[in-house]
């Protein structure tokens, strides 16, 4: 199958990967309701089709998290995406690259800051949580800086992990006895693509970012349980003067759903915010990334860049979420399911669909730049 949408490599995905994987990408948690929402909320929103202006010429590159880009995406950072593909952060962000978007790696990351460094010809941005043992992110942070990271995105909405069951009923976290290990084993058995890929070529199969905290060979589950004990869920807007101390960068703050939250973070002195629910996977019952958006576009007054996280699957979710103030989107599951599915060749893939459609829903739209989509684009809901 060639695939033409998102939902087709989603599709491919499915099939190429083992279940534990597949669902720790495509789940949320508890029953899934916001994960639900960050997509539904977007399709409910009416685009005003425009006929009968000049758009032979239309500008799809903007300014986004300090860099010039093709067009309004940034690929979101994704826990674990080496284990999507052989070194699955790397093949990312050179498809990223080439497509002249900025590639945000996640500290979770199987690649760790310097073997993606050194895959590209420009780092990559660095995403960060706030932990206890505040020395190992000083370390990360000088580490990321001596590689010229030009600018970090700090995670607030992750101090503890929510329950996701899917990944409890695939047995990749929960109880990991005999049952779970044969599970797991049965799946990669049943997955010969991926086995021989990934699970023989694609090694060593580390946290490279947290390796010098964490034991060696530790997988999701002794990650998850260091996450409990070190996140730090003691964080407050106070500790970004510490971060300040330690970051001469743009800092951007991910997981703001709250137009307070929003004028805190704007007084903080926060670069950028991204409006993000961590794409349904903490807060279950949280409404969706769009329909937080505009509240906190007009809390934010202009004093920084506002970016949505959640639910993008086609280039007209993108003109949407301009159309409600955001600057440039995130794109998370889109392109791991590009990756899980194709690699490389399949995140470039996606980010060239998804411009096209971009393209074409921009001068339906009758926009001609990215960077000054019309509020009016979207339809006043009834």
């Amino acid at each position: 199958m060639t695939p033409a949408s998102i939902e087709d490599f989603r599709t491919l995905a499915r099939r190429r990967l083992p279940r534990f994987l597949f669902d720790y990408i495509d789940g949320g948690s508890y029953d899934e309701g916001t994960l639900h929402a960050n997509i539904a909320d977007l399709q409910t929103l009416k685009l005003r089709q425009r006929v009968m202006v000049d758009v032979s010429q239309v500008d799809l590159s903007t300014n986004l998290l300090g860099r010039e880009v093709s067009f309004p995406v940034a690929l979101a950072p994704i826990g674990l995406a080496g284990l999507y593909a052989r070194r699955g952060e790397v093949q990312a962000a050179r498809a990223a690259e080439v497509a002249g978007v900025p590639f945000i790696l996640s500290s979770s990351a199987c690649c760790g800051i310097e073997e993606v460094a050194a895959g590209v010809t420009r780092p990559p941005i660095l995403q960060l949580y706030m932990i206890r043992d505040r020395a190992f992110m000083v370390d990360l942070l000088q580490r990321s800086a001596a590689l010229g990271v030009e600018t970090l995105v700090l995670t607030v909405d992750l101090i503890m992990h929510s329950p996701r069951r899917r990944d409890v009923r695939s047995s990749l976290t929960g109880s990991q006895g005999l049952a779970a290990r044969l599970q797991r084993a049965f799946e990669i058995g049943t997955h010969p693509d991926w086995a021989w890929d990934v699970g023989v070529n694609g090694r060593p199969h580390t946290l490279g970012n947290f390796a010098p905290v964490m034991a060696e060979g530790a997988g999701l589950a002794q990650f998850t349980a260091w996450v409990g004990r070190n996140f730090d869920a003691s964080i407050t807007w106070a500790d970004m003067v510490w971060l300040r101390e330690n970051w001469r960068g743009p800092i951007v703050v991910k997981g703001v759903m709250d137009a307070a939250d929003a004028a805190a973070a704007c007084e903080a002195g926060v670069d950028g915010i991204v409006v993000s629910n961590h794409g349904g996977r903490q807060l279950d019952g949280a409404p969706s990334s769009i329909a937080a958006l505009p509240a906190i576009v007009d809390a934010v007054a202009g004093r920084c860049d506002v970016l949505l996280d959640g639910g993008i699957r086609s280039g007209t979710d993108i003109v949407r979420a301009l159309g409600l103030g955001a600057k440039g989107v995130l794109l998370g599951r889109a392109w791991a399911f590009a990756l899980g599915a194709q690699g490389q060749v399949g995140v470039a893939r996606m980010l060239e669909l998804l411009r096209h459609e971009f393209a074409v829903a921009m001068a339906l739209t009758g926009q001609t730049s990215a960077r000054s989509v019309s509020r009016d684009v979207v339809l006043p809901t009834a």
